[in-house]
This record gives C-alpha cells, structure tokens and sequence, in this order.
C-alpha cells in the first residue's frame, strides 16, 4: 500500500472518531436549558437518558445527531476509499462515540451510532435491523433488550444484505454493544430491567 493512502486512511479514521467523540446529548441538553444529562437517570449522554429531561425534542435530536454521527463518516470513507474506507470510518466513529477523549473515554452505548454505521454500509440491511429493534421493543418492553437482539442478529442479516468484508465489523460492533449493555444483561436476568417508559436506568443509545 502507497505512504500516501496510509496517510489518507489515518487522516480518515482520525476525523471519523473526531466526529464520533461529539457529545450530542450533552450539547442539544444545555442548548435547550435542560441541565447534564450526566446528572440524572443512568448518567449516560445517550438519546434514552436524554429523553428522561422531558424533552421528546431533545430525544429524538439527540438520537438523530447520534445515528448521523454513523452515517457520514461511513458514505465519506466509502466516496474517498471504496468499502474498506467505509468500514474503516465506520468503526472510528463507533469508537469515538464509546470513548469520547473530550468525556474522559466515557461514552454512550453505541446503538444509534450503530444503526447510523448500517445504513451507511447497507440501507436494506439498516432497515431490517430497525424493524428487528422495533419488534423486540414491542415484546418485551425494554429498550435494552431491544438493542441487543438487533445488535445480535445484525451480523446474522449482514451475511445477505452487507458487503462481504462488512459482516466481521458488524460482528465487533455486536459485541461491543454487548459489552456496554452488560450491567443491562445482568438486570434482565434477574427480572429488574426497566421497561420502556418507566423510572430507573435502561440502555442508552
């Protein structure tokens, strides 16, 4: 490989986790006068924490700011180095929004960052995986769990919908999400997980 595309696919993975480290939920939260979101529910500065200042506004902001966050490093990589630039960008940013420098390396969960990484690789398989997250919301009234089964099965659905070298970064991603959500596997066990709508800590976007 050239110096000069090394070069290049440093630069990308930088900006993309640059962009990926932007802290949305806390920057709509006080934009809109409704405090840290850091200092209420489970702390997260996650789209669902968001939604605990009473703001649907601010939620769904926060939520669409965080999925884009995804999405555009993903098309740039993909218009400046085919699908290996997409990947590349993809998971810079789904990193920088788990580990933010800014925040101390203390992030959100990834999930709209991650839905945001989908539907840049693949809208269809975006859609599916949305639809697979919105279905199991329905069933069991968690987001959390919600989030794990897409996560889960997007790998899955990537083998059919993805490029090929896509579905060993939807497979990272998965386990990722995973392994934030791992204090919300442990409350869904023991039958105390929140469900959606209701007080206490739930899985954060």
């Amino acid at each position: 490989m050239e110096p000069d595309t090394l070069l290049g696919l440093a630069a990308l993975a930088l900006v993309s986790y640059l962009l990926g480290t932007a802290p949305f939920g806390l920057i709509v939260s006080r934009a809109m006068g409704l405090g840290d979101p850091r200092q209420i529910g489970s702390g997260n500065i996650g789209a669902t924490n968001v939604l605990r200042t009473g703001s649907k506004t601010a939620g769904g902001l926060t939520l669409l700011l965080d999925a884009l966050k995804g999405l555009v490093p993903v098309l740039a990589g993909r218009a400046i180095f085919a699908e290996g630039g997409a990947e590349l960008a993809g998971l810079s940013a789904f990193l920088g929004h788990l580990f933010p420098v800014w925040l101390r390396f203390r992030g959100g969960k990834g999930v709209a960052t991650f839905f945001g990484v989908l539907f840049g690789l693949a809208w269809p398989l975006g859609l599916l995986t949305a639809c697979i997250w919105i279905a199991a919301a329905w069933a069991t009234r968690m987001s959390s769990a919600a989030a794990l089964a897409a996560s889960a099965l997007a790998p899955v659905a990537g083998i059919f919908l993805a490029p090929a070298g896509a579905v060993s970064l939807l497979a990272l991603l998965a386990i990722l999400i995973w392994v934030r959500h791992r204090a919300n596997i442990s409350r869904i066990i023991a039958g105390r997980e929140p469900k959606i709508g209701g007080a206490g800590k739930e899985a954060e976007p």
